[in-house]
């Protein structure tokens, strides 16, 4: 396999609102934010459900990679419920391989109540259910030795056996990336997330609040200095200024595509992710990759949802 994806297998629920239901509700905008079975089904019961598709972060990134010819596999736990059988149906449809073997738990599978404001911009709520009980058992070892590279979710990372599983997909792998998912998620888990990147990843991938964060920034010059320090590939994205990658001493820069009619950012970040990796594994040229980057992503944002047909 050129990729094996391990992440948060969840269902996305895709719902339109308008601004006044995130601030009844106490949510703040373009953020995700962790909620229990009960606060999910109360919020599910003002909306409209506009599509429902299989999703998570890394998972996008692996179906963009699978639909642009890449053979691909993905890791993440699900219930043998409905809900399950659905999400893995969606991924094996796609020609990605499942390499988790699902049984009947007591906690159902994740859903992510995905609300798009009349501005495109997407607000997340998101119950894990098994999803985030992820532990070193659930890693396929034969998957993670048969694939060049490794590509893990911010997201997925927490205290205890998400952190035993990581660790062990890190320990056996030929090449790491990860996405840092989220500035919520980057607080969080700041001092964990920085070890990983100076230490034991490859390539990271992040938005510029999400680094910004991660370093105590006070100006995207010191992200520049910071990264540069660091024999990495760091890639950010910076909305509307493009995108930048950071190895060594080499700055490398992509414009974003103007004129596009923005319908949702839901899935943005994970099909640029997509792109670039498709790139870096096929050999092509940083500048290269970062185009490839923008372009799955400017797809992805004039559409619904996190797939592109």
């Amino acid at each position: 396999m050129k990729v094996l994806g391990i992440g948060n297998a969840i269902v996305d629920v895709i719902c339109k609102i308008e601004d006044s239901f995130l601030t009844e509700n106490n949510l703040t905008k373009s953020t995700m934010k962790l909620v229990d079975e009960t606060e999910f089904k109360k919020l599910l019961l003002n909306l409209k459900i506009k599509e429902t598709i299989a999703g998570g972060s890394v998972a996008n990134s692996i179906v963009g990679l699978s639909q642009l010819g890449n053979p691909v596999s993905f890791i993440g736990k699900i219930n043998d419920d409905e809900l399950g059988n659905k999400y893995e149906k969606s991924l094996t449809n796609e020609k990605v391989k499942y390499c988790y073997k699902k049984k009947k738990e007591t906690i159902p599978t994740g859903t992510c109540l995905i609300l798009i404001t009349p501005d495109s911009e997407r607000t997340m709520c998101t119950f894990l259910g098994i999803a985030g009980k992820v532990s070193a058992n659930d890693i396929d070892e034969n998957a993670v030795k048969n694939s060049e590279l490794v590509f893990l979710e911010g997201y997925l990372w927490d205290e205890g056996e998400p952190k035993t599983a990581f660790n062990k997909a890190i320990s056996l792998s030929k090449k790491t990336a990860m996405t840092l998912s989220d500035k919520f998620c980057v607080e969080r888990h700041k001092k964990s997330f920085l070890d990983l990147l100076i230490n034991k990843l490859d390539i990271t991938f992040a938005n510029e609040q999400e680094i910004l964060s991660l370093i105590d920034a006070k100006n995207f010059d010191e992200v520049i200095s910071f990264a540069k320090q660091l024999r990495k590939l760091i890639i950010i994205t910076r909305s509307d200024k493009g995108s930048i990658a950071i190895q060594s001493n080499y700055i490398f820069e992509c414009n974003s595509q103007k004129n596009l009619k923005i319908v949702d950012l839901t899935g943005a970040g994970d099909l640029f992710a997509s792109g670039f990796l498709h790139g870096y594994i096929n050999n092509l040229t940083v500048n290269e990759s970062l185009k490839k980057g923008t372009e799955m992503a400017s797809k992805i944002i004039q559409k619904i949802g996190a797939r592109l047909n």
